[in-house]
């Protein structure tokens, strides 16, 4: 795709091309660190092809307590979402957040937000968004609530039948319209963690705010990504998985899929055609069209992840 390219090298009219912003499931197969997209599918038969190996959920940007004309109810539409995960026909073995859980980091949104995504039955993996440690405790109520087993702010590590996962933190210290950051005890951390992993070992690492810069005037990327990518070039398969921009681009460099994900609460506008970030109104019956759910697939046998991303609607 041929376009004009802005200072922070990215293609505006192929990042935009590169949105999803409806449709009834796209099935993402990476092969060879090249995302392709198989069909168009129905839900129903997108979680029929997603059916070996393991499958994990991603849901994002709930924003529980957010209550203005472009979703007055995200309570209902984080339910809505919690209910097309449990439609997946193959149980996920478990759920990722990333981030933005409460709009105001108030314990009684935390609250509602667990009592909806609990009565999955499913672990639950988060890491916080800027809305989730606004408080004047610098994000204690987030830290204490899911922070527990967590290092330093909330960044963490596990293994699920041999894909490492890394869940890092890059919203804390955040100055208006800036970008995210990990800082340098967070990246001392990360390659201390991946030191003994093998070069074949598949990486999932999911933050809130996006890996690489999306769109630099709204501070849509991380600062000092490029330090943690950097540890990662070494492995054959790495999926970097976001939320933050309330809506899907995608982009691969060199062994790394980055993706980001739809939100449960409300639409942001698309960069370099809305005046500015933040809540996008859409008429009513068009609002599910553009929250949603992800699906992501590990097959057995090979290290490619296949991502379903399903509008609510």
């Amino acid at each position: 795709m041929a376009g004009k390219s802005d200072e922070q090298g990215i293609d505006r009219r192929g990042a935009l091309e590169c949105m999803a912003w409806a449709g009834a499931g796209l099935l993402w197969t990476v092969a060879g660190g090249v995302p392709v997209v198989k069909e168009i599918l129905g839900a129903s038969e997108a979680r029929a092809q997603a059916s070996t190996g393991f499958t994990f959920a991603q849901i994002s940007d709930s924003h529980l307590g957010f209550d203005k004309p472009a979703n007055p109810d995200t309570t209902g539409t984080l339910q809505e979402a919690m209910q097309h995960v449990l439609a997946v026909k193959e149980k996920p073995a478990f759920i990722i957040h990333t981030g933005d859980i409460s709009h105001l980091s108030k314990p009684a949104q935390f609250d509602d937000a667990d009592k909806i995504i609990g009565a999955a039955r499913l672990d639950v993996h988060y890491v916080p968004g800027e809305h989730d440690v606004i408080d004047e405790d610098n994000g204690k109520a987030y830290l204490e609530r899911y922070g527990k087993n967590a290092k330093g702010k909330g960044w963490y590590a596990f293994d699920h039948q041999g894909v490492h996962f890394v869940g890092l933190v890059n919203v804390f210290d955040l100055k208006a319209g800036g970008m995210g950051n990990l800082g340098a005890e967070q990246l001392a951390w990360l390659a201390d963690d991946l030191k003994g992993k093998s070069a074949s070992t598949p990486i999932v690492v999911f933050a809130h705010i996006p890996m690489w810069t999306v769109y630099a005037e709204w501070g849509w990327g991380t600062e000092d990504a490029s330090q943690a990518l950097d540890m990662l070039k070494r492995f054959g398969s790495v999926t970097v998985l976001n939320g933050h921009i309330h809506q899907i681009f995608q982009k691969v460099e060199g062994n790394v899929t980055f993706h980001t994900a739809r939100s449960t609460g409300f639409p942001q506008g698309a960069p370099g055609v809305a005046a500015s970030a933040g809540p996008l109104l859409v008429p009513a019956d068009k609002l599910r069209t553009v929250l949603g759910v992800a699906s992501i697939a590990v097959k057995q046998g090979t290290q490619s992840l296949a991502i379903i991303d399903t509008p609510l609607a």
